[in-house]
């Protein structure tokens, strides 16, 4: 489900979604720092300023999950979509994976808009990226036959450590990624109970997933492996 084996080519088709957040990603982060605009004009237009979206510029609520604050930012939220993305992607498909993304993101950015001052400003897809973890746990709570006992340890330990950093590292819109979890968790359940073609097609892609990654319950190589990664990328996601 998580470790990523297709080559560049086969990620771009399996997981078309994705690769475009990814490529909306760079192509702002360019836009902000070529010669091509103003310095920061990319920034000041579309990230989520609490006091503009007050003022009735509503699409800040959505272009602020695309905007990032320099190069690590949008590489590490970039390399986290990467990682937890394409399982959900598979499983969901396009139109419901767009539709869990964008909607953990604005959930994020609307608690930021009326639980943090006016004054406040926040760009990144953070919020968004925790709405992941939060369908990632609705799974595991309510529908814990869908994703095999290796893939639940992963996924808990990584939202486990990104909470606990969350509280630790400063600058954090703690907020954001508290209710983008929320929102993930709540539109997570709601989907998971729905359709039987979309159940079918959790434990096909999951059962396929355990076969190819472990061969009883406890964690491969390749699963520690994974986690490390996915620590590293967490770390990076947090830090500013």
């Amino acid at each position: 489900m998580f470790l990523r084996t297709e080559s560049f080519k086969e990620f771009t088709r399996f997981y078309p979604v994705v690769t475009g957040i990814v490529v909306i990603h760079i192509v702002l982060y360019l836009a902000s720092v070529l010669p091509v605009f103003p310095k920061y004009m990319v920034i000041d237009w579309l990230g989520g300023v609490n006091l503009y979206i007050l003022q009735g510029e509503f699409w800040r609520l959505v272009t602020a999950i695309f905007v990032h604050n320099g190069f690590a930012h949008m590489l590490f939220n970039s390399f986290s979509l990467v990682l937890f993305g394409p399982g959900l992607e598979r499983m969901f498909g396009k139109w419901r994976f767009i539709g869990i993304y964008l909607a953990s993101g604005i959930i994020a950015n609307i608690a930021t808009l009326l639980l943090k001052p006016p004054y406040y400003a926040h760009v990144g897809s953070s919020g968004a990226i925790f709405g992941l973890f939060g369908v990632y746990i609705a799974m595991i709570v309510f529908r814990r036959e869908l994703m095999s006992r290796q893939n639940s340890q992963i996924i808990l330990t990584i939202a486990a450590i990104a909470f606990i950093m969350t509280f630790l590292q400063p600058n954090i819109n703690v907020t954001g990624h508290l209710f983008g979890f929320f929102g993930g968790f709540v539109i997570g359940s709601i989907v998971l109970g729905r359709g039987k073609e979309l159940t079918q097609s959790i434990r096909t892609i999951s059962s396929r997933a355990a076969r190819s990654t472990t061969s009883g319950g406890s964690l491969t190589p390749q699963g520690i492996i994974f986690i490390i990664l996915a620590i590293l990328a967490v770390i990076g996601l947090l830090s500013r």
